[in-house]
């Protein structure tokens, strides 16, 4: 991987961009060592949108950990033929059956150290080899500030484990992005309609109700808010 481009000197400048050109300037200043990654979750189709427009042939990075909705896998069909995503899957080394077999149902057990093993094995390690496999210097994801109390901390652009982590959506709510998918008539994710906020594994997401007071309250059974991806304070983070 090559030295960051990243000048210090601009990191004001690209606090006040726009989410479009934040991302334009990413393009420019990293062109193919630049990529997207995605869940494809309930909000994922307004990232992919925005910054497939401006650069069509992006790599789209995807972490399958084997556990997801059927749905969902329904919906990244959708979106790679409707946006003509080049799409990159990278899965954990081992396999569902395997891992239970070796580390039984992580989920099940109500341990907050399991449920941070599950992560680094089926999300943490394979998202870092695709980041590697990929050689990405620039790393676009479509977090937001308001939607757990670590990522109201983040800045809009941060250098982490050699490479730029952008957040061109980190100022938006809900309601920006759900205008956006409307404006650009995108396909909704199959399980907004039956109340998911957000959503990740089957059997760590589920339908928000009256008594949650935060989407996130819906996730890894409230023990929780982050996958460990982005948060070095409950998992590896990268």
């Amino acid at each position: 991987m090559s030295s960051l481009k990243f000048p210090p000197e601009v990191h004001s400048q690209l606090a006040e961009f726009s989410a479009e050109q934040l991302i334009s300037w990413t393009v420019e200043q990293y062109g193919d060592h630049a990529a997207l990654t995605t869940s494809f979750g309930i909000q994922s189709a307004v990232m992919l949108h925005m910054v497939t427009q401006i650069k069509p042939d992006i790599p789209i990075i995807w972490v399958d950990t084997g556990y997801l909705h059927s749905e969902t896998y329904s919906y990244v069909k959708q979106l790679t033929d409707l946006l003509d995503l080049n799409l990159h899957v990278f899965q954990a080394t081992m396999s569902p059956a395997y891992m239970e077999a070796i580390e039984g149902r992580l989920w099940e057990s109500k341990k907050l150290e399991d449920l941070n093993r599950y992560d680094t094995l089926r999300k943490v390690e394979p998202l870092r080899y695709g980041l590697n496999e990929l050689e990405v210097e620039a790393w676009l994801t479509g977090l937001r500030s308001d939607q757990t109390e670590h990522r109201a901390q983040l800045p809009r652009v941060e250098e982490k484990a050699g490479r730029l982590k952008i957040y061109p959506l980190l100022s938006w709510t809900s309601k920006n992005v759900y205008d956006y998918r409307v404006q650009h008539n995108l396909p909704h994710h199959p399980l907004f309609d039956k109340g998911y906020a957000t959503v990740g594994d089957w059997h760590s997401s589920r339908p928000m109700t009256d008594a949650d007071g935060h989407e996130r309250d819906t996730r890894f059974g409230g023990m929780k808010q982050e996958c460990g991806i982005h948060f070095s304070g409950e998992g590896e983070g990268i």
